[in-house]
Protein backbone atom coordinates (compact mmCIF):
# COMPACT_ATOMS: atom_id res chain seq x y z
CA UNK A 1 0.00 0.00 0.00
CA UNK A 2 2.77 2.42 0.90
CA UNK A 3 4.65 1.59 -2.30
CA UNK A 4 1.49 2.18 -4.35
CA UNK A 5 0.90 5.58 -2.76
CA UNK A 6 4.57 6.50 -3.28
CA UNK A 7 4.43 5.59 -6.95
CA UNK A 8 1.19 7.55 -7.40
CA UNK A 9 2.63 10.65 -5.76
CA UNK A 10 5.80 10.42 -7.82
CA UNK A 11 3.75 10.03 -11.00
CA UNK A 12 1.72 13.15 -10.21
CA UNK A 13 4.85 15.24 -9.66
CA UNK A 14 6.42 13.77 -12.80
CA UNK A 15 3.39 14.77 -14.88
CA UNK A 16 3.58 18.32 -13.54
CA UNK A 17 7.29 18.67 -14.32
CA UNK A 18 6.76 17.19 -17.80
CA UNK A 19 3.98 19.68 -18.49
CA UNK A 20 6.22 22.52 -17.33
CA UNK A 21 8.97 21.28 -19.63
CA UNK A 22 6.62 21.16 -22.60
CA UNK A 23 5.56 24.75 -21.91
CA UNK A 24 9.16 25.93 -21.59
CA UNK A 25 10.33 24.24 -24.79
CA UNK A 26 7.28 25.56 -26.64
CA UNK A 27 8.03 29.05 -25.35
CA UNK A 28 11.62 28.75 -26.60
CA UNK A 29 10.38 27.73 -30.05
CA UNK A 30 7.77 30.48 -30.20
CA UNK A 31 10.21 33.16 -29.09
CA UNK A 32 12.75 32.12 -31.73
CA UNK A 33 10.02 32.62 -34.35
CA UNK A 34 8.99 35.95 -32.82
CA UNK A 35 12.58 37.23 -32.87
CA UNK A 36 12.91 36.03 -36.47
CA UNK A 37 9.70 37.64 -37.72
CA UNK A 38 10.11 40.26 -40.43
CA UNK A 39 13.86 39.73 -40.79
CA UNK A 40 16.12 37.59 -42.95
CA UNK A 41 16.89 35.06 -40.23
CA UNK A 42 17.23 31.29 -39.96
CA UNK A 43 15.52 29.91 -36.83
CA UNK A 44 15.74 26.32 -38.09
CA UNK A 45 18.83 25.58 -36.00
CA UNK A 46 17.08 26.60 -32.77
CA UNK A 47 13.98 24.58 -33.62
CA UNK A 48 16.08 21.53 -34.49
CA UNK A 49 17.94 21.77 -31.17
CA UNK A 50 14.66 21.98 -29.24
CA UNK A 51 13.26 19.01 -31.14
CA UNK A 52 16.42 17.02 -30.38
CA UNK A 53 16.14 17.76 -26.65
CA UNK A 54 12.48 16.74 -26.57
CA UNK A 55 13.07 13.56 -28.57
CA UNK A 56 16.09 12.59 -26.48
CA UNK A 57 14.18 13.21 -23.25
CA UNK A 58 11.25 11.05 -24.34
CA UNK A 59 13.57 8.27 -25.49
CA UNK A 60 15.45 8.42 -22.20
CA UNK A 61 12.24 8.17 -20.21
CA UNK A 62 11.13 5.06 -22.10
CA UNK A 63 14.47 3.26 -22.16
CA UNK A 64 15.26 4.26 -18.58
CA UNK A 65 12.06 2.68 -17.35
CA UNK A 66 12.55 -0.57 -19.25
CA UNK A 67 16.32 -1.16 -19.02
CA UNK A 68 17.99 1.59 -16.96
CA UNK A 69 21.50 0.14 -16.70
CA UNK A 70 21.62 -1.21 -20.25
CA UNK A 71 20.20 2.00 -21.73
CA UNK A 72 22.63 4.26 -19.87
CA UNK A 73 25.58 2.02 -20.75
CA UNK A 74 24.58 1.96 -24.42
CA UNK A 75 24.22 5.75 -24.42
CA UNK A 76 27.70 6.11 -22.91
CA UNK A 77 29.29 3.85 -25.52
CA UNK A 78 27.42 5.52 -28.39
CA UNK A 79 28.50 9.00 -27.28
CA UNK A 80 32.09 7.84 -26.81
CA UNK A 81 32.28 6.26 -30.27
CA UNK A 82 30.66 9.27 -31.94
CA UNK A 83 33.08 11.66 -30.23
CA UNK A 84 36.12 9.65 -31.30
CA UNK A 85 35.09 9.09 -34.92
CA UNK A 86 33.78 12.63 -35.43
CA UNK A 87 36.79 14.67 -34.37
CA UNK A 88 37.00 16.16 -37.87
CA UNK A 89 33.29 16.46 -38.52
CA UNK A 90 30.25 16.18 -36.29
CA UNK A 91 26.98 14.97 -37.84
CA UNK A 92 23.96 17.15 -37.27
CA UNK A 93 25.90 20.41 -36.99
CA UNK A 94 23.81 23.56 -37.12
CA UNK A 95 26.88 25.80 -37.40
CA UNK A 96 27.47 27.51 -40.69
CA UNK A 97 30.94 26.13 -41.26
CA UNK A 98 32.78 22.98 -40.34
CA UNK A 99 35.86 24.10 -38.44
CA UNK A 100 37.99 22.03 -36.15
CA UNK A 101 37.64 24.08 -32.92
CA UNK A 102 33.85 23.87 -32.99
CA UNK A 103 33.82 20.14 -33.59
CA UNK A 104 36.44 19.58 -30.91
CA UNK A 105 34.20 21.32 -28.40
CA UNK A 106 31.23 19.24 -29.50
CA UNK A 107 33.26 16.05 -29.18
CA UNK A 108 34.31 17.09 -25.67
CA UNK A 109 30.65 17.68 -24.80
CA UNK A 110 29.77 14.20 -26.04
CA UNK A 111 32.53 12.76 -23.88
CA UNK A 112 31.13 14.57 -20.85
CA UNK A 113 27.70 13.11 -21.59
CA UNK A 114 29.28 9.68 -22.08
CA UNK A 115 30.99 9.93 -18.69
CA UNK A 116 27.72 11.02 -17.09
CA UNK A 117 25.78 8.15 -18.67
CA UNK A 118 28.39 5.60 -17.60
CA UNK A 119 28.36 6.92 -14.03
CA UNK A 120 24.54 6.90 -13.96
CA UNK A 121 24.61 3.28 -15.10
CA UNK A 122 27.16 2.50 -12.39
CA UNK A 123 25.00 4.15 -9.73
CA UNK A 124 22.00 2.08 -10.82
CA UNK A 125 23.90 -1.21 -11.22
CA UNK A 126 23.51 -3.91 -8.60
CA UNK A 127 26.80 -5.80 -8.95
CA UNK A 128 30.01 -4.30 -7.61
CA UNK A 129 32.05 -5.61 -10.54
CA UNK A 130 29.71 -3.92 -13.01
CA UNK A 131 29.86 -0.64 -11.11
CA UNK A 132 33.66 -0.70 -11.17
CA UNK A 133 33.70 -1.50 -14.89
CA UNK A 134 31.34 1.34 -15.73
CA UNK A 135 33.33 3.84 -13.68
CA UNK A 136 36.51 2.71 -15.43
CA UNK A 137 34.67 3.40 -18.68
CA UNK A 138 33.92 6.91 -17.41
CA UNK A 139 37.60 7.39 -16.53
CA UNK A 140 38.64 6.20 -19.98
CA UNK A 141 36.14 8.61 -21.50
CA UNK A 142 37.73 11.48 -19.60
CA UNK A 143 41.18 10.46 -20.82
CA UNK A 144 39.85 10.31 -24.39
CA UNK A 145 39.25 14.06 -24.19
CA UNK A 146 43.02 14.53 -23.95
CA UNK A 147 43.48 12.71 -27.26
CA UNK A 148 41.19 15.34 -28.79
CA UNK A 149 43.30 18.13 -27.30
CA UNK A 150 40.57 19.29 -24.94
CA UNK A 151 41.98 19.82 -21.46
CA UNK A 152 38.76 21.50 -20.37
CA UNK A 153 36.79 18.49 -21.63
CA UNK A 154 39.06 16.18 -19.64
CA UNK A 155 38.58 18.24 -16.49
CA UNK A 156 34.81 18.36 -16.98
CA UNK A 157 34.47 14.60 -17.56
CA UNK A 158 36.76 13.85 -14.62
CA UNK A 159 34.71 16.22 -12.49
CA UNK A 160 31.57 14.28 -13.40
CA UNK A 161 33.22 11.05 -12.27
CA UNK A 162 34.33 12.58 -8.96
CA UNK A 163 30.88 14.05 -8.37
CA UNK A 164 29.38 10.63 -9.04
CA UNK A 165 31.60 9.05 -6.40
CA UNK A 166 30.68 11.76 -3.90
CA UNK A 167 26.98 11.58 -4.77
CA UNK A 168 26.77 8.06 -3.39
CA UNK A 169 27.28 9.50 0.10
CA UNK A 170 24.76 12.33 -0.18
CA UNK A 171 21.17 12.07 1.02
CA UNK A 172 19.86 15.58 0.29
CA UNK A 173 19.73 16.02 -3.45
CA UNK A 174 18.32 19.55 -3.32
CA UNK A 175 21.51 20.90 -1.77
CA UNK A 176 23.64 19.21 -4.42
CA UNK A 177 21.47 20.41 -7.30
CA UNK A 178 21.45 23.95 -5.90
CA UNK A 179 25.24 23.86 -5.80
CA UNK A 180 25.37 22.72 -9.43
CA UNK A 181 23.03 25.53 -10.45
CA UNK A 182 25.27 28.00 -8.63
CA UNK A 183 28.30 26.71 -10.54
CA UNK A 184 26.53 27.23 -13.87
CA UNK A 185 25.51 30.74 -12.84
CA UNK A 186 29.05 31.61 -11.79
CA UNK A 187 30.37 30.39 -15.15
CA UNK A 188 27.98 32.69 -16.99
CA UNK A 189 28.82 35.62 -14.72
CA UNK A 190 32.55 35.07 -15.08
CA UNK A 191 32.36 34.90 -18.87
CA UNK A 192 30.32 38.11 -18.90
CA UNK A 193 32.92 39.82 -16.73
CA UNK A 194 35.69 38.68 -19.09
CA UNK A 195 33.82 40.02 -22.11
CA UNK A 196 33.18 43.36 -20.42
CA UNK A 197 36.79 43.55 -19.15
CA UNK A 198 35.45 43.94 -15.60
CA UNK A 199 38.02 41.69 -13.94
CA UNK A 200 41.39 42.71 -12.50
CA UNK A 201 44.02 42.98 -15.21
CA UNK A 202 46.08 39.98 -14.13
CA UNK A 203 43.08 37.66 -13.81
CA UNK A 204 41.64 38.86 -17.10
CA UNK A 205 44.89 38.16 -18.95
CA UNK A 206 45.24 34.70 -17.41
CA UNK A 207 41.70 33.77 -18.46
CA UNK A 208 42.03 35.29 -21.89
CA UNK A 209 44.96 33.00 -22.70
CA UNK A 210 43.07 29.68 -22.83
CA UNK A 211 39.91 31.36 -24.14
CA UNK A 212 41.83 33.18 -26.93
CA UNK A 213 41.55 36.87 -27.72
CA UNK A 214 39.34 36.19 -30.74
CA UNK A 215 36.70 34.48 -28.62
CA UNK A 216 36.65 37.30 -26.08
CA UNK A 217 36.16 39.79 -28.93
CA UNK A 218 33.27 37.69 -30.24
CA UNK A 219 31.69 37.81 -26.80
CA UNK A 220 32.13 41.58 -26.69
CA UNK A 221 30.43 41.90 -30.08
CA UNK A 222 27.55 39.77 -28.81
CA UNK A 223 27.09 42.06 -25.80
CA UNK A 224 27.11 45.14 -28.03
CA UNK A 225 24.47 43.61 -30.31
CA UNK A 226 22.39 42.71 -27.26
CA UNK A 227 22.60 46.30 -25.99
CA UNK A 228 21.41 47.59 -29.37
CA UNK A 229 18.52 45.10 -29.51
CA UNK A 230 17.79 44.18 -25.89
CA UNK A 231 14.32 42.68 -26.32
CA UNK A 232 14.22 40.77 -29.61
CA UNK A 233 17.91 40.55 -30.44
CA UNK A 234 19.12 40.69 -34.03
CA UNK A 235 17.40 37.44 -34.99
CA UNK A 236 18.45 33.77 -35.02
CA UNK A 237 21.66 32.96 -36.90
CA UNK A 238 22.47 36.59 -37.76
CA UNK A 239 25.41 37.07 -35.42
CA UNK A 240 27.98 36.12 -38.06
CA UNK A 241 26.90 38.80 -40.51
CA UNK A 242 26.65 41.58 -37.91
CA UNK A 243 29.71 40.88 -35.77
CA UNK A 244 32.83 42.77 -36.95
CA UNK A 245 35.10 40.15 -35.38
CA UNK A 246 33.26 37.26 -37.04
CA UNK A 247 33.39 38.96 -40.44
CA UNK A 248 37.12 39.60 -40.15
CA UNK A 249 38.00 36.14 -38.78
CA UNK A 250 39.32 33.51 -41.15
CA UNK A 251 37.11 30.39 -41.41
CA UNK A 252 34.58 31.84 -38.97
CA UNK A 253 31.49 29.73 -38.27
CA UNK A 254 29.41 32.80 -37.50
CA UNK A 255 28.93 31.90 -33.82
CA UNK A 256 30.08 33.75 -30.68
CA UNK A 257 31.15 30.40 -29.17
CA UNK A 258 28.96 30.83 -26.11
CA UNK A 259 25.31 29.81 -25.79
CA UNK A 260 24.33 32.65 -23.39
CA UNK A 261 26.01 35.30 -25.55
CA UNK A 262 24.46 33.88 -28.71
CA UNK A 263 21.03 33.98 -27.10
CA UNK A 264 21.59 37.52 -25.87
CA UNK A 265 22.71 38.76 -29.28
CA UNK A 266 20.18 36.90 -31.41
CA UNK A 267 17.10 36.60 -29.16
CA UNK A 268 17.59 39.31 -26.54
CA UNK A 269 17.15 39.12 -22.79
CA UNK A 270 14.03 36.99 -23.18
CA UNK A 271 16.06 34.39 -25.05
CA UNK A 272 18.66 34.34 -22.29
CA UNK A 273 15.93 33.99 -19.69
CA UNK A 274 14.37 31.08 -21.56
CA UNK A 275 17.75 29.35 -21.85
CA UNK A 276 18.30 29.68 -18.11
CA UNK A 277 14.75 28.51 -17.43
CA UNK A 278 15.30 25.41 -19.55
CA UNK A 279 18.40 24.54 -17.54
CA UNK A 280 16.53 25.18 -14.31
CA UNK A 281 13.74 22.91 -15.51
CA UNK A 282 16.21 20.08 -16.06
CA UNK A 283 17.45 20.47 -12.48
CA UNK A 284 13.86 20.54 -11.23
CA UNK A 285 13.05 17.35 -13.13
CA UNK A 286 16.05 15.68 -11.54
CA UNK A 287 15.00 16.89 -8.08
CA UNK A 288 11.57 15.31 -8.48
CA UNK A 289 12.98 12.13 -10.06
CA UNK A 290 12.08 8.77 -8.46
CA UNK A 291 15.63 7.57 -9.09
CA UNK A 292 18.25 7.39 -6.37
CA UNK A 293 20.07 10.52 -5.27
CA UNK A 294 23.32 9.14 -6.68
CA UNK A 295 21.82 8.84 -10.18
CA UNK A 296 20.19 12.26 -9.94
CA UNK A 297 23.29 14.13 -8.81
CA UNK A 298 25.48 12.34 -11.35
CA UNK A 299 23.19 13.38 -14.18
CA UNK A 300 23.03 16.90 -12.76
CA UNK A 301 26.82 17.10 -12.66
CA UNK A 302 27.07 15.97 -16.29
CA UNK A 303 24.46 18.47 -17.47
CA UNK A 304 26.17 21.25 -15.51
CA UNK A 305 29.53 20.32 -17.05
CA UNK A 306 27.83 20.48 -20.45
CA UNK A 307 26.44 23.90 -19.53
CA UNK A 308 29.96 25.04 -18.63
CA UNK A 309 31.22 23.86 -22.03
CA UNK A 310 28.32 25.67 -23.69
CA UNK A 311 29.26 28.91 -21.91
CA UNK A 312 32.71 28.92 -23.53
CA UNK A 313 31.93 27.08 -26.78
CA UNK A 314 29.31 26.26 -29.37
CA UNK A 315 28.59 22.68 -28.26
CA UNK A 316 24.83 23.27 -28.32
CA UNK A 317 25.05 23.99 -32.06
CA UNK A 318 25.34 20.24 -32.68
CA UNK A 319 22.26 18.03 -32.69
CA UNK A 320 23.94 14.94 -31.16
CA UNK A 321 24.89 17.03 -28.12
CA UNK A 322 21.42 18.48 -27.53
CA UNK A 323 19.81 15.09 -28.11
CA UNK A 324 22.31 13.49 -25.73
CA UNK A 325 21.54 16.04 -23.03
CA UNK A 326 17.83 15.30 -23.31
CA UNK A 327 18.51 11.57 -23.30
CA UNK A 328 20.59 11.74 -20.11
CA UNK A 329 17.95 13.84 -18.35
CA UNK A 330 15.28 11.37 -19.42
CA UNK A 331 17.27 8.38 -18.21
CA UNK A 332 17.88 9.98 -14.82
CA UNK A 333 14.24 10.97 -14.32
CA UNK A 334 12.56 7.81 -15.62
CA UNK A 335 10.27 5.80 -13.40
CA UNK A 336 11.77 2.86 -11.59
CA UNK A 337 11.24 -0.54 -13.24
CA UNK A 338 8.57 -2.66 -11.57
CA UNK A 339 11.19 -5.05 -10.24
CA UNK A 340 12.85 -2.24 -8.29
CA UNK A 341 9.76 -1.25 -6.32
CA UNK A 342 10.90 -3.44 -3.45
CA UNK A 343 13.61 -0.94 -2.78
CA UNK A 344 17.01 0.21 -3.96
CA UNK A 345 20.22 0.28 -1.96
CA UNK A 346 20.02 3.18 0.47
CA UNK A 347 16.45 4.16 -0.49
CA UNK A 348 13.32 2.48 0.83
CA UNK A 349 10.57 0.92 -1.25
CA UNK A 350 7.97 3.32 -2.55
CA UNK A 351 10.09 6.24 -1.44
CA UNK A 352 9.45 9.63 -2.95
CA UNK A 353 12.09 12.17 -3.93
CA UNK A 354 13.59 13.96 -0.94
CA UNK A 355 12.13 17.35 -0.17
CA UNK A 356 15.48 18.84 0.85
Amino acid sequence: MTATVGRYGTSERGNASDAAGAVILAACAIWSLVSAAGRDTRPEGVLLALLAVAAGFACGRICGTLLPVVAASAAALAALVMALVSRHGMPGATAAADITPGHTGAAAALLVLAAGSACCAAAAAGRTSLRVTLRLLALGTACAALTLGSVFGFMAALGVLLCSLAAGRMRRRLLGLAGLGLVAGLMVGLSWAVAEDALPKGLSVSLEGPLTRNRVLLWHDAIELAKENPLLGVGPDRFGELSPTARESLHSDGKPHSAPFQQAAEQGVVGVGLLGTAYGWLLYVLWRSPRTTAVVLTAGAALTALAALAVVGNALSFTPVTAGAGLLAGLASARRPVGEDAGLPGEPAGSTPPET
